[in-house]
């Protein structure tokens, strides 16, 4: 995450569209959760929502130079939607969090979302838009909360802009996460046929592993006899897409008692 030009806007379907609603139904039961534990506790937990690919409330394609030179041609438009709308969808509920963060790294998209939802009506003091990189304010986060805060994390990057270190420092707190794993195209890609590892850097943070440890999950070495003797065939496993989302899920449990497959 870093950048700048034209707020994100004109990206989106009708797959975005069931996975908005879907995390509003989600956001309305947490709500209620934990309404009833502040009446039953005298106020308690102090609630906390945040966002940290908020955008500028609309569909939009993403505008970072440096990130589009990175990943060329591994975007597509699939890959880069996003929850557009959540911000206006979790303000306009009759319950209420506590404080809402809403994080982008754009500039002109935070402000343009901050612009749309005052416009609305739906903004209170507790509100904060915050442009900055997700991974610092998530390490700040995880400085803030506690046990008597309960925190609703919405992480939707339209890459791999999260590194494994941010999430590990939400161990131990009571946070509740919704996180999309970009790993239909990027990610698959990145883990290119033959093991080369042109992004490894990113792989490694990404992950959380090392290479080798990386490679272990997506590489066999077969031994074929050639002219030169026996060698190492490098091949990529078959079904990498659904095998990304496994070790992520796996990883996730190593932070979190309780992780939806």
């Amino acid at each position: 995450m870093n950048k700048v030009s034209e707020p994100r806007s004109q990206w989106g379907g009708n797959w975005t569209e069931e996975k908005l609603e879907a995390f509003e139904k989600y956001v309305n039961a947490y709500l209620t959760i934990m309404t009833a534990q502040k009446q039953k506790y005298n106020g308690w937990p102090t609630t906390i929502y945040f966002d940290g690919f908020a955008g500028s409330g609309k569909r939009t394609s993403p505008s970072n130079e440096e990130e589009n030179n990175l990943f060329s041609d591994y975007l597509v438009k699939e890959e880069l939607e996003v929850y557009k709308g959540s911000a206006e969808r979790v303000l306009s509920l009759t319950q209420k969090f506590d404080y809402y963060f809403f994080v982008d790294s754009d500039k002109s998209s935070i402000s343009s979302l901050e612009k749309i939802m005052k416009e609305k009506g739906i903004v209170n003091n507790n509100c904060h838009f915050v442009n900055d990189d997700v991974n610092n304010q998530l390490n700040i986060l995880s400085n803030f909360i506690n046990d008597k805060k309960a925190t609703l994390v919405l992480l939707d990057p339209f890459g791999m802009q999260i590194n494994w270190s941010s999430i590990e420092k939400l161990k131990g707190k009571r946070v509740d996460l919704w996180i999309l794993i970009p790993s239909g195209v990027i990610i698959n890609r990145f883990l290119d046929k033959k093991g080369k590892f042109l992004f490894k850097n990113k792989l490694e943070s990404f992950f959380g592993l090392n290479e080798d440890e990386i490679k272990k999950k997506f590489y066999e070495t077969e031994q074929v006899e050639s002219l030169f003797g026996t060698i190492d065939i490098i091949n990529k496993t078959n079904d990498s897409v659904n095998k990304i989302a496994e070790l992520y899920i796996e990883r996730l449990k190593g932070i979190w008692n309780y992780v939806s497959d």
